[in-house]
């Protein structure tokens, strides 16, 4: 198996204990599959040493963009899309930088891409160590977007997937640049419009860096919802009606093109 090039996009926040052994890692499994690799980090104006753990690693594939401002994971997963996009890349791969994946897995997504002849693949996370609430808020999701995506999507929210850069682009030009949960919208459009949708179940790790709280203002793992989790919720749900689900919704438009095939949908090992 190999690709011409491919460009690994990863949205960071405070992550400077465990990214520089992410992206080693991800080097090490990815690289031999392609004559080139990028590895850009979107840094989410980070108040720790991320950008210095990512520079420190003298890694010439990987580079950090330090966005404007801070944003929060979904429009800094569109910022980081979009610089993937700019490179000309034959695959794009996400993967958040809290390295809760194994490399290998990164590879195996890779290979179901290229082997199954897919628009998209979603690594499937088993065995996650996530608190309760998050899982639960995954299933919730879940079974809202059903109806209107026709069939189940399973982990419906992963962060670790691998596009071909048509299919991408289409999906990031109907949703626009300041979506909270881009990956659902994108779920939700690949299975409504009949993308050809693989998904490969992959290991879900404990964050790299240790226990944190920094997306959710709350230290370690508290054992019910915190507040900003909460309101994050309610402004997801604004925004799924909005942006996707009501009749009217810019990700309706969203039309697959005359030469696409009808929908397949594969389970890979």
């Amino acid at each position: 198996m190999s690709f011409t090039h491919i460009t690994v996009v990863m949205p960071a926040y405070n992550e400077a204990p465990g990214i520089a052994e992410f992206i080693s890692e991800i080097r090490d499994h990815v690289a031999p599959l392609a004559t080139r690799l990028d590895i850009i980090v979107a840094d989410d104006r980070s108040t720790d040493a991320t950008a210095a753990a990512v520079a420190a690693l003298g890694v010439e594939a990987a580079q950090v963009q330090t966005q404007a401002r801070n944003r929060g994971h979904g429009p800094t997963a569109l910022a980081a899309y979009r610089a993937g996009l700019d490179t000309a890349a034959d695959v794009i791969v996400h993967v958040d930088g809290d390295g809760q994946f194994e490399g290998a897995d990164l590879a195996r997504v890779l290979h179901a891409l290229q082997s199954r002849g897919v628009d998209v693949v979603h690594g499937v996370r088993r065995g996650r160590e996530d608190p309760w609430y998050r899982r639960a808020l995954s299933f919730g999701l879940r079974l809202v977007v059903r109806p209107f995506a026709g069939r189940s999507v399973p982990d419906i929210n992963t962060p670790l997937r691998a596009y071909r850069p048509d299919t991408l682009r289409r999906l990031i030009d109907a949703l626009g640049p300041d979506a909270v949960v881009p990956h659902v919208h994108f779920s939700l459009a690949e299975a409504r419009f009949g993308m050809r949708v693989a998904y490969v179940p992959v290991r879900s790790l404990p964050r790299r860096g240790g226990p944190g709280g920094t997306m959710w203002g709350a230290q370690g793992q508290p054992k019910l919802p915190p507040k900003r989790l909460r309101s994050f919720v309610r402004q997801a749900l604004r925004e799924l009606w909005q942006l996707s689900l009501r009749r009217s919704a810019p990700m309706r438009q969203l039309r697959t093109s005359p030469a696409d095939r009808p929908a397949r949908v594969a389970d890979a090992a």
